[in-house]
């Protein structure tokens, strides 16, 4: 059982959704289409990445956070990372360790070094994940149990590790269709008895496990391609979702939630939406 947070403490992340009150982001001022290394770059490569558009929605996301009461921490962007708005991939907050992923693509390469460079800045202890590849994406938390998705980014031998690791918790790997980048996109746990869930990425047996586990609210195919599993809750019922996605965001509204839009449309033509663009470092019961 992991520790509790003390006053003074600087992570600690037990679930997806307790209360949100530091978050690692990245500006996306080198973000472009460098090569196309997940579903929704192909769809957008010819049209491209319009910086200024993505620089002000990624503006406005930052001022809805720091509106509610979160501290946001923006790591310094380099020109060679260009995927490096996406600051969940490069680790996941569990307990009170932060854990440091080993990116699986060439281009990504090298945004866990940015991370750790804070950290150690921070006097931040972590734990650097460098035996197996692992993006934070993948990795979903939920108390005692952690699913991690069986990606093209993250594989059985990741999760294997991470059981050792963390022989108190309950690690449960997930395969799903591997046309879909990470566990995210197609899975949310938003409270502790609702997530969110893409059907069509998952077989019946594991669509099975989760209804047993949760309240499922699904999300249409139009809606996954708009990453509408990918929000961010920042607690007490209260999510950040895309505006364009109104099935779910209605759904979710029926169940009690408090449903922030914030456009961010710019952003996730490289495949990532909320949950991407944001690493939380410190949630409170």
């Amino acid at each position: 059982m992991a520790k509790s947070p003390t006053t003074n403490s600087k992570t600690f992340c037990m679930s997806e959704y307790d209360i949100l009150k530091r978050v690692i982001l990245c500006q996306p001022q080198y973000m472009t289409i460098r090569e196309v290394i997940n579903e929704t770059q192909e769809h957008f490569k010819n049209e491209g990445i319009h910086i200024e558009r993505a620089l002000e929605q990624h503006g406005e996301l930052v001022k809805t956070l720091k509106d509610n009461d979160i501290e946001v921490i923006l790591l310094p962007y380099h020109k060679k990372y260009p995927e490096q708005v996406f600051t969940r991939d490069i680790g996941f907050t569990l307990g009170q360790t932060i854990f440091v992923a080993k990116m699986a693509t060439e281009v990504r390469a090298g945004e866990e070094d940015v991370l750790k460079q804070w950290l150690e800045d921070e006097e931040i202890s972590y734990y650097n994940l460098v035996e197996e590849r692992i993006e934070g994406g993948d990795v979903v938390i939920d108390q005692e149990t952690i699913y991690v998705g069986l990606s093209n980014r993250t594989d059985q031998k990741a999760a294997d590790q991470l059981q050792r690791l963390l022989n108190q918790f309950n690690v449960v790997p997930i395969p799903f269709k591997d046309k879909y980048l990470h566990l995210d996109c197609i899975f949310n746990v938003v409270s502790p008895d609702i997530a969110l869930i893409y059907p069509n990425a998952l077989t019946k047996k594991y669509i099975d496990y989760f209804a047993s586990r949760y309240e499922l609210i699904e999300v249409s195919e139009e809606e996954q391609f708009q990453l509408g599993t990918n929000m961010l809750s920042i607690g007490n019922k209260r999510l950040l979702s895309l505006p364009v996605n109104k099935k779910v965001n209605q759904q979710l509204r029926d169940h009690g939630f408090q449903v922030i839009e914030v456009d961010i449309t710019e952003i996730i033509k490289s495949g990532g939406s909320f949950r991407c663009c944001t690493l939380p470092i410190l949630r409170e019961t």
